[in-house]
């Protein structure tokens, strides 16, 4: 499976993949409005083009032909006051997005996506990668532990209207 960074002719793709994938993250109370609303604000487009022209933002995707999967790292501090307290490794840059298609679940893509961050992470320079993720999805947890992190905090995630608790796991580069 080929991973490389996200061109601005693929925008509307990515756009597709991730309003088709972030929904599968969401908590069973979140609702089709909020998630929407979500999708609106941070997954369109034009937020795909402000973050791949964002030299703190990598955007890397997986396939060849259709998009597959999809992640975007955020180098820097983070700004949520929670997140800076538990984490340990400095420099830090977060996972922000690390999402596949869900008929391609299993087949090694996210193994592959996690690798190419984590390259990419280490290339710039980062000690520690930080994500994350809702406090009730087991499936994503599970794969983040067994990608070296553990949890060392908790943080809110705003989706709509509704704020959702989220679990910040860390691990070291």
């Amino acid at each position: 499976m080929t991973v490389r960074a996200a061109e601005h002719g693929e925008l509307h793709a990515l756009a597709r993949l991730a309003a088709l994938t972030f929904p599968l993250a969401c908590p069973p109370g979140s609702t089709a409005q909020d998630q929407q609303s979500f999708i609106e604000a941070v997954l369109s487009p034009q937020r795909f083009a402000e973050y791949l022209d964002d030299p703190s933002r990598d955007v890397l995707v997986a396939g060849d032909g259709e998009l597959v999967g999809y992640t975007m790292l955020v180098a820097g501090e983070p700004a949520d006051e929670d997140v800076q307290a538990a984490l340990h490794l400095r420099p830090t840059i977060e996972l922000s997005k690390c999402y596949v298609h869900p008929d391609h679940h299993g087949a090694g893509i996210a193994n592959a996506l996690m690798t190419a961050s984590l390259d990419v992470a280490r290339g710039r320079g980062a000690h520690g990668m930080w994500l994350g993720v809702n406090q009730q999805n087991a499936r994503a947890q599970a794969f983040y532990v067994r990608s070296g992190f553990a949890i060392v905090g908790t943080k809110h995630f705003t989706v709509g209207t509704r704020v959702e608790d989220d679990y910040v796991l860390e691990r070291p580069l």
